[in-house]
């Protein structure tokens, strides 16, 4: 998502407003070698162990100790390349220093695989049983070097990014015993169980590899841990770490909104898949915003005004949204996305699935639980509608949603020049629209009887308490929904995903319609203030900072055809100088006559004046009802 992937994706989806943040480029983890052991599915010949020494807070520095049991003889040494939940090969290799391998006291010379960077050959010599590796994670110093994970305040510990593994074998029969040293008086969330403490050292339980890069840890300063699920067989805990102690505290209505989370999500589901749950809650304007998913945890990371600035017209859907892929994603799972380990290739095809219905039902939980109102949840879909309405004109002629599913390999979440015309990862948004589309077709099927509920318990509801992997293909999906209404389902997925159409059916097949006005919603206006932006997608055709830098300009839209780009910075508007209100002025008192309005911008080191012909005012995108018709929308977003 994530950068916060979720809260990157979320703007740039709903409303345009800032594009996906940089990333380094990270390399492929196919290999053109044979060299590396394929993983078998039998057990690794002991225990491996990994120490991470975090309390470098100032230089940001995680230090690494690993003893990993091994025979004499050639040994291939793995850093994790495809991580769950980022859907590509994301594995911060570059920000490994010092790496070095030993055994009974001696230095081994490694060698990096000629065509894979994230394999390392060693030589185990003859006496040795086990071997030590040793290295430093250089943890970004700034938010240009890539996501933020350690403060003087807090950190995010990652197995994934602190660890490295034996191939030749499945990630889930390695056992590890992890343990870790935080600052003095530092507490910590994570769904590990701990075995033992020593002053500052935690040691935990062993556990498999797999589910220990599944179980990250978020440490601070400023804790506190709020009991989410009073009396549960399952227990939901909320692990919050702030900047400051006045961020972490909370207001009896804002415990009860988040434990309403997990009493809609059990009314929706009817199952729990994990035996415990933490929510690892970073409220932090230091360390950056995050959402990514884990089985029996999730890793959240929104500003430090979360609880001091609550307001339930704000988009609240980050906790929702990576709690519901407890359910989508990782207990049930795209066959092409389950990978034997950390180094075989994903499979991205159904992520409007795993991403596409998470999106659908972090939006709707959000109102039901009451982290929103349902004037800011309709408010979130008008933007969403308006994206396939008018902000995608790609989509319309060479892309399709499908094939956006290869956009974390593609792009990897780099900013792109015309995000609008090159689409980027609209299975979240696209696929939310498409699954408002099934809510409605079964509503109207069933005449009421059936919705996306009883999809969502039959699929994803059963076994309870079981947290293994449950793997699903597009026919199940398909099969699951035949069970509910039989229809043609395969063709109205395959049409919305394949083809070259406006996705937006849905939203008039739940009793309203999209219409634009004059005004923004408040979403809009949040959004806007939150990300120092100007949003004007629907109108002249652009998003811009506050200052004037354009950001996306809408393909072939008015501002497109007047000659504007992003990178552009606007300078003066109609001779007067740039502001947002200035602009509103300008394209207000443009409507219904001739006369363009006059942009004078800034292009590299040279200054252009620019014609746009505009002339049908301001528009923002806003949901109303169709009268007479059933009103699906209100039923769908109703607390159950």
């Amino acid at each position: 998502m994530k950068s916060s992937l979720l809260a990157s994706a979320l703007v740039a989806a709903l409303s345009g407003l800032v594009p996906l943040l940089a990333q380094a480029g990270t390399p492929q983890a196919q290999s053109r070698s044979d060299n590396v052991p394929p993983p078998q599915d039998v057990p690794y010949p002991g225990t491996m162990t990994v120490h991470v020494d975090a309390t470098d807070t100032g230089h940001r520095i995680f230090t690494v100790h690993e003893t990993i049991p091994a025979k004499a003889g050639p040994m291939y040494l793995l850093y994790p390349a495809w991580i769950p939940g980022d859907h590509e090969p994301s594995g911060p290799i570059r920000k490994v220093a010092s790496l070095v391998v030993s055994a009974n006291g001696k230095r081994l010379t490694w060698t990096r695989d000629k065509y894979n960077v994230f394999a390392f050959l060693v030589d185990v010599p003859a006496g040795a049983s086990s071997i030590d590796v040793d290295f430093q994670f250089l943890s970004s110093q700034n938010k240009g070097e890539g996501s933020i994970r350690m403060t003087p305040e807090m950190l995010d510990l990652s197995w994934s990014k602190v660890s490295i593994y034996p191939a030749g074998y499945y990630g889930s029969r390695i056992q590890v015993v992890p343990s870790v040293t935080l600052p003095a008086g530092w507490q910590f969330g994570t769904a590990l169980e701990v075995a033992s403490r020593s002053s500052d050292t935690t040691t935990f339980k062993p556990i498999d590899y797999t589910n220990l890069v599944d179980s990250p840890m978020f440490a601070g300063k400023y804790f506190s841990r709020l009991d989410l699920a009073p009396g549960a067989k399952q227990p939901v805990h909320m692990d919050i770490v702030g900047d400051t102690p006045e961020d972490i505290k909370t207001t009896p209505d804002q415990v009860k909104a988040l434990r309403n989370i997990v009493t809609q999500m059990d009314k929706l589901y009817g199952a729990f898949h994990f035996d415990h749950y933490d929510f690892l809650f970073s409220l932090s304007d230091k360390m950056s915003g995050k959402g990514l998913e884990h089985h029996r945890s999730s890793e959240d990371g929104t500003g430090a005004d979360f609880f001091t600035k609550w307001d339930l017209k704000t988009p609240r859907d980050l906790l929702t949204h990576e709690f519901n892929h407890s359910w989508n994603g990782k207990y049930r799972r795209p066959a092409d996305l389950w990978t034997p380990n950390f180094n075989v290739p994903m499979g991205d095809s159904l992520l409007w699935v795993y991403e596409g219905q998470t999106q659908f039902w972090g939006n709707v939980i959000a109102v039901r639980a009451g982290l929103e109102s349902k004037e800011t949840g309709l408010d979130k879909l008008a933007n969403v509608a308006a994206t396939y309405d008018m902000n995608r004109p790609g989509m319309l002629t060479w892309r399709n949603i499908q094939d956006t599913t290869n956009d974390p390999v593609i792009a990897q979440r780099a900013p792109l020049p015309y995000r609008n015309y090159q689409m980027s990862e609209d299975y979240y948004s696209g696929g939310q629209m498409i699954w408002l589309a099934v809510d409605a077709k079964l509503r109207a099927l069933s005449h009421g009887k059936h919705a996306l509920d009883d999809f969502a318990r039959a699929f994803y509801g059963m076994d309870n308490g079981a947290w293994d992997i449950n793997t699903y293909t597009f026919d199940d999906v398909v099969a699951t929904l035949n069970q509910i209404a039989p229809y043609d389902w395969k063709s109205f997925l395959r049409t919305r995903l394949d083809g070259h159409d406006k996705i937006t059916d849905g939203i008039a097949a739940e009793g309203w319609k999209l219409v634009y006005t004059d005004k923004p919603s408040d979403i809009v206006g949040a959004l806007q203030k939150r990300y120092h932006a100007i949003d004007f997608t629907y109108s002249v055709g652009f998003t811009a900072t506050d200052k004037g830098g354009l950001r996306d300009v809408r393909w072939n839209g008015p501002a497109f055809k007047a000659g504007l780009a992003p990178g552009m910075t606007i300078v003066g508007v109609d001779g007067k100088d740039f502001s947002a209100d200035n602009l509103k002025q300008a394209i207000t008192a443009a409507k219904g006559g001739s006369t363009p309005i006059t942009l004078l911008v800034k292009d590299f080191d040279e200054f252009r004046t620019l014609q746009v012909d505009y002339h049908d005012g301001l528009k923002y995108p806003h949901l109303v009802r169709t009268e007479g018709a059933p009103d699906y929308l209100s039923q769908l977003y109703a607390p159950k």
